[in-house]
């Protein structure tokens, strides 16, 4: 069974677009059968810089570490970080 749907408006701003889909349902204007799953392969997440102090002989360490993976030291410091805290 198909339905007629309702246009999809153009909208002057994103703004204009975000108030219309705050009070509308898209189930009106949009055939979600249709549907396909996008994907952002150059989205990169968002970062927050944080000021870390940390006792002079662990950075020490952790530069070495680094330096023998030839990675930079804070890229290392946040891949420890993923895997510990998915553990």
């Amino acid at each position: 069974m198909t339905t007629k749907r309702k246009a999809v408006p153009q909208f002057k701003s994103e703004t204009a677009e975000r108030k219309f889909w705050e009070a509308h349902d898209s189930a009106e204007l949009v055939d979600w059968t249709k549907a396909q799953r996008a994907t952002f392969p150059n989205l990169k997440p968002t970062t927050q810089s944080i000021s870390l102090r940390l006792p002079a002989h662990l950075l020490e360490r952790i530069k070495a570490a680094a330096n023998s993976r030839d990675v930079p030291y804070q890229s290392l410091i946040k891949v420890w970080l993923e895997e510990k805290v998915k553990s």
